[in-house]
């Protein structure tokens, strides 16, 4: 099993976030930054905001410096 991460840098926002979330599964991966999308950016729990969790997944560990801009 590899771990995995969510970087709320690479993600698009008025907030810059500098949270990164790590874990051994998809699914306490998925779990975590949900929690995390709803409660401090106000996102609605969604199956379009978990498909889109899910997609920006990476396998490894977050990166120190700031991922670049897509």
């Amino acid at each position: 099993m590899s771990r995995k991460f969510i970087d709320c840098r690479e993600m698009p926002g008025e907030m810059a976030c500098t949270i990164a979330i790590s874990a051994d599964s998809d699914k306490e991966l998925l779990e975590a930054a949900v929690q995390h999308a709803v409660t401090v950016h106000k996102y609605q729990d969604t199956p379009d905001l978990r498909k889109a969790i899910m997609g920006a997944m990476h396998v490894g560990t977050p990166p120190v410096e700031r991922p670049r801009a897509a």
